[in-house]
């Protein structure tokens, strides 16, 4: 049984191995991201076991973004393969230091032809979380629909369902803003947890003051909602309390992508072991800071022993995050 399920896309990764603009750059690292993918695998560094599944291509680049995410110890075994389609690929473009630009390529990508009939749903049944992103419902409505299933099957079965929008403009763009917005708000109005960052929240819902974003998504339904504010601090909020954490200061930053699936992780796995939410938020805080010292949207996830060595630790520096 993993505590901890999920689904979505997850596409292949050549990042830039030199500094200047792609028509520049002569060669390219190999790797792997997705956001559902990333909080799996953020989760099995930080002790807790996870699967992860969907659609990808039934050839050399599907076969890699499958053998990547096992490497790490998440469960793929419910994956599907296509050969109507490709996996998507995206590029990371490191145009001067601290300056990052990601291109996306998954227009009819195997991911976007996931159907609810790809469905894990006995894992789904089994499992303590799910987690669903904003991103996968954005990729076409067969996606829309399986997102809402898999919602559906955890309801049924006491499967606390955790919700990261996790804007893609792009996406959004494409789809129509009004189509976008009445799907990520009916996901969120079906969650358990709903992770925003402030502006995803203004995005959703309109402008407001910051604790009414809180009031807003419990009055949906959710039973906890935490709100990101950039580097600078999350509120939380949840049956049994409500208040701020400040986040880590970064020295430099590296790599941010990644980083918000690593504060997802950290609350998640926080909550999987009971511990309370503004310690969970915490934890969340921890591991982004620790991610984004790293270039890849995995490469830089830590451990559990890490995280809670620079938890305990108040004079520490560590991999260029103090605190």
């Amino acid at each position: 049984m993993s505590q901890f399920v999920t689904f979505g896309e997850t596409m292949v990764l050549f990042e830039a191995a030199t500094q200047g603009r792609l028509r520049y750059v002569p060669s390219f690292l190999k790797k792997i991201g997705g956001a559902e993918s990333n909080v799996a695998i953020a989760l099995t560094k930080l002790g807790h076991s996870a699967t992860w599944f969907g659609k990808v291509s039934d050839d050399e680049m599907g076969h890699y973004v499958v053998r990547e995410v096992k490497a790490e110890g998440v469960d793929t075994e419910y994956v599907t393969y296509t050969g109507e389609a490709p996996t998507a690929l995206y590029i990371k473009e490191h145009r001067r230091e601290e300056e990052l630009a990601v291109y996306y390529y998954r227009h009819d990508s195997a991911g976007s032809t996931l159907t609810k009939e790809d469905l894990a749903y006995e894992k789904i049944a089994d499992a303590s979380i799910l987690h669903v992103t904003g991103i996968t419902p954005l990729l076409s409505n067969s996606c829309y629909e399986a997102v809402l299933a898999g919602i559906q099957c955890a309801k049924e079965h006491g499967t606390f369902v955790s919700f990261d929008p996790n804007l893609r403009f792009a996406l959004i763009r494409k789809l129509g803003e009004e189509v976008a917005r009445q799907r990520l708000v009916t996901i969120a109005a079906q969650a358990d947890l709903v992770l925003p960052g402030l502006d995803e929240a203004k995005w959703l819902f309109g402008d407001m003051e910051e604790q009414d974003y809180l009031t807003k998504v419990t009055e949906l339904g959710a039973r906890k909602v935490v709100i990101k504010n950039g580097g600078d601090y999350s509120l939380f909020k949840d049956e049994q309390s409500s208040g701020k954490v400040d986040s880590f200061r970064v020295k430099q930053v590296v790599d941010p992508v990644g980083a918000g699936d690593g504060f997802a992780a950290g609350v998640l796995a926080g909550l999987l072991e009971n511990k309370s939410l503004e310690v969970s938020v915490r934890m969340g805080a921890a591991v982004g800071a620790l991610v984004i010292g790293v270039k890849g949207d995995i490469e830089g996830l830590p451990t559990r022993k890490e995280v809670d060595a620079f938890l305990c630790d108040d004079d520490k520096v560590y991999g260029g995050v103090s605190r």
